[in-house]
């Protein structure tokens, strides 16, 4: 899955963000072709104080525009859309930070500079 926004931010510069309230957050849509179903979306870091709306409409409408046509299930991802669109979308802070420190190389700034 991809992470959209992070271009440029180390880790380290990742993790002071969300100290600040920062998160990573997913917007699930469904792509109904007659039978089968295909959730997917990309993880989205939205910074502190940035508005989470411009992402899930996007998803919502995609949602709403073609997840209708497999009933029952369709018009229910519609409805989950819809609520994660209110809620600001699915929080995978902690799993994608646990990720972070696992994968990347350590890096251990100067503190000193940052007071």
């Amino acid at each position: 899955m991809k992470t959209n926004n992070i271009e440029g931010l180390s880790t380290f510069e990742i993790n002071v963000l969300v100290q600040q309230g920062a998160r990573f957050v997913m917007f699930p849509y469904t792509i109904s072709r007659l039978v089968r179903r295909i959730k997917s979306s990309n993880i989205y870091f939205i910074r502190p104080h940035e508005n989470t709306f411009k992402y899930a409409l996007k998803h919502f409408f995609l949602n709403l525009s073609l997840s209708w046509r497999v009933i029952p299930y369709g018009p229910i991802y519609v409805m989950k859309s819809f609520f994660y669109l209110l809620k600001g979308g699915k929080d995978y802070t902690q799993i994608i930070l646990k990720d972070l420190d696992v994968n990347n190389t350590d890096y251990h700034p100067n503190l000193q500079y940052l007071h």
